[in-house]
């Protein structure tokens, strides 16, 4: 039996925000990775809306909560263990917006349904829809619980430069 090699650039990027549906979508994506001879990057996308009037907690890093994330959510999904190849980013940047550029150099696109995050501009649902819409390479979207999971995969097409899909959404 010849072993499998993994392709250089053959990767599925994972949006991951620490709901169920984005450690399932890390599950799918080692089932599908080691299906398409491919890696996996786990993307957590932070983004503070700028309110008049709101206060932030001094203390707080939001770079080092998203990071927190991440290594939750991983340790969740593949027990601390993650598959050959793996590996996970955080990004400054509206999550819709973070995934769809990360999605350019894929070959998929794995995001739950709905999320939730550690703190606010961490949500899922809009960004599901704008990255199976807009997104450079097919999205699978994960729908609930593993054993009856549902999924949904969009294959997308390329966009003019000037579309803006996150502003049109």
């Amino acid at each position: 039996m010849e072993e499998k090699t993994i392709h250089e650039g053959s990767r599925i990027v994972v949006g991951v925000d620490g709901s169920p549906e984005s450690v399932l979508a890390l599950k799918w994506a080692q089932t599908l990775a080691h299906a398409l001879d491919a890696t996996i990057t786990a993307v957590t996308a932070w983004h503070l809306e700028t309110v008049f009037g709101s206060y932030i907690v001094p203390d707080w890093d939001p770079d080092e909560g998203a990071h927190q994330i991440l290594k939750d959510a991983v340790q969740e999904a593949f027990g601390g263990n993650p598959p050959e190849g793996f590996s996970g980013v955080c990004v400054r940047g509206t999550p819709a917006r973070v995934l769809m550029e990360h999605s350019k150099s894929a070959q998929m696109l794995i995001v739950g349904s709905r999320g939730h995050g550690g703190f606010a501009g961490m949500l899922l649902g809009s960004v599901s829809s704008a990255c199976a819409e807009h997104a450079g390479c097919p999205v699978l979207v994960v729908h609930g619980e593993r054993d009856s999971a549902r999924v949904t995969v969009s294959a997308t097409a390329s966009h003019e430069d000037g579309d803006d899909p996150v502003r049109n959404s």
